[in-house]
């Protein structure tokens, strides 16, 4: 179910239509229906068990549906996935890996075409930019497993922007945060959305969702 948060005309970015999903033996979305428009907030509230990130994944094609579609921009996700950064859930991280912080950002520059090129100029450029958003450049060399929670979702964040992409998916970006990182992702989603990009986060507080996000699904 779509919740307005305020009403909005504005073209669709986002189509689902009859969406399934099973997984394991069992149907976690049945028959989703929905459409999320150009520069939207959208967050996505329910119990555990509900099917939340099942519905990120779908979007971002991590898992495929048994029945229905998933269109971004009219076209299939394969034809426009390069517009897409995905911020995964703080557990599914290995956060052991032997990176540093501007290691984890500049993936965001990799394409399908580049992956084993080297970066230019405007790649590292854009990192740098990335990394500074999320306000961690004086930790750009440290290893990413000794950052703090808080930071570690901002590195991720930062990778995201990195991209350049126009959609967002964010799941659960703030569990684990403190009070201050939690401020300034938010902000930085305001920003976000001052700029045309369109978001969609995984959330759990209903008062924040009501204050910053224009749809609740």
């Amino acid at each position: 179910m779509n919740v307005p948060m305020q009403s909005i005309e504005a073209e669709s970015l986002i189509d689902i239509s009859g969406l399934t999903v099973r997984h394991g033996g069992n149907t976690i979305l049945t028959n989703v229906d929905l459409s999320i428009s150009l520069g939207e907030i959208v967050t996505i509230v329910g119990p555990n068990g509900s099917g939340k990130t099942t519905l990120l994944k779908t979007i971002m094609g991590l898992l495929e549906p048994d029945s229905g579609y998933v269109e971004l921009k009219g076209k299939p996700l394969k034809e426009v996935r390069e517009q897409v950064s995905y911020v995964p859930q703080r557990e599914s991280v290995d956060w052991d890996f032997p990176a540093d912080v501007m290691d984890v950002v500049k993936m965001g520059r990799y394409r399908k075409g580049n992956i084993l090129k080297r970066l230019s100029k405007d790649d590292k450029r854009i990192a740098l930019e990335s990394l500074e958003k999320v306000d961690l450049l004086e930790f750009a060399d440290r290893q990413i497993g000794e950052l703090s929670g808080g930071q570690q979702q901002r590195v991720f964040i930062a990778r995201a922007l990195a991209q350049l992409g126009e959609i967002y998916l964010m799941d659960e970006p703030f569990v684990g945060v403190d009070a201050a990182t939690e401020d300034a992702i938010l902000k930085l989603l305001v920003e976000m959305k001052s700029k045309g990009k369109t978001v969609i986060i995984v959330h759990h507080d209903l008062q924040t969702a009501y204050e910053y996000f224009d749809w609740m699904i």
